[in-house]
């Protein structure tokens, strides 16, 4: 270890960072270096108290190289995501000058974060989430709470393509997330190879960056706005089915959802039609696990019953709940 005044010292700084769920989707770059999405995209940070990553970071002059374990076990640091994030971090460093300088403060989000600190990096929660998208896109949205916008941005240094909070936890702390586990398996393809292949190949994946989510964008800021939760419930829907159609119209075309997320999809539409308004909103990303949006816990409850009644323990749906 290294000396300062006569002492010797490692910062240490640990984290915590959310996990989010789009609401509108991310999908395809105009950059895969930068990260840079060909659209905006809009989530819902979750409960860290329930869902989170924790990262610990250690800094110190004596140190020869960067070291990373994930899970307990030490993994390479030579993919290019890992560097860019490492070397904006480095740029952006200010020169640490003792341990008392360094305050304490899911996935690259976090290790962005809890790097920045020990690093006396001076930059607001935005320009960290142009850090954090270089490591993984969605990871920028994760440094907020509440509602959050990823900005596409225009410039091609990708300077612009940051994240920005819309309402803060507290705006609608009414809703209840239910995430269904369907399956443990590991999806055939990455969600990076099917961004890729998708805006290679797709006809649809154009019109849906240019002409529907630009409109879905403001609709959803809306509906969080003044916490609507039926054109919420819509808007949420139906960008995950039209983000599952593109992968369908992607050349071989991506199956992520399985039997047993139709099932799930086909439940919810089948209660929200008999009430005649939005119960439940769904939203599934790049696999099969069922993300499950109720307006309040009473609807939340209803909704475990329903799913334990088609889905019972133990059947051969490999069904968990967490909420």
């Amino acid at each position: 270890m290294a000396e300062v005044s006569g002492k010797k010292w490692v910062l240490m700084v640990t984290a915590q960072t959310p996990t989010n769920i789009a609401v509108i989707k991310y999908w395809g770059k105009r950059d895969e270096k930068l990260i840079l999405p060909i659209n905006d995209s809009i989530s819902v940070t979750l409960d860290p108290s329930h869902l989170c990553t924790t990262t610990t970071v250690a800094v110190s002059p004596d140190f020869t190289h960067d070291r990373m374990w994930l899970n307990g076990k030490e993994i390479p640091l030579s993919g290019g995501r890992y560097q860019n994030c490492l070397r904006e971090l480095r740029a952006r460093a200010s020169e640490v000058e003792d341990e008392e300088k360094s305050s304490s403060a899911a996935g690259f989000a976090c290790l962005v974060f809890s790097l920045a600190k020990p690093k006396n990096v001076k930059e607001d929660q935005s320009k960290l989430s142009s850090i954090a998208r270089q490591g993984s896109g969605s990871a920028c949205r994760s440094l907020y709470g509440g509602f959050v916008k990823w900005i596409m941005g225009k410039e091609k240094n990708g300077s612009d393509s940051v994240a920005v909070q819309l309402a803060d936890e507290k705006h609608w702390n009414d809703l209840v997330i239910i995430i269904a586990v369907v399956s443990l398996r590991q999806n055939e393809t990455s969600s990076t190879s099917g961004m890729l292949e998708t805006v290679e190949t797709s006809m649809l994946i154009q019109h849906r960056a240019k002409e529907v989510v630009p409109k879905r964008i403001i609709q959803m800021e809306e509906a969080i706005k003044n916490r609507g939760f039926p054109s919420f419930a819509r808007l949420s829907c139906a960008d995950s089915n039209q983000f599952h159609a593109v992968c369908l119209d992607t050349s071989p075309p991506i199956f992520y959802m399985n039997d047993t997320s139709h099932r799930i999809i086909s439940c919810v539409e089948k209660w929200n039609r008999f009430e005649g308004t939005p119960q439940v909103a769904y939203t599934f990303d790049a696999g099969p696990k069922a993300v499950l949006i109720s307006h309040n816990r009473k609807t939340a409850a209803l909704l475990l019953q329903r799913l334990l009644f088609h889905f019972p323990p133990n059947s051969d749906t490999d069904l968990n709940s967490y909420w």
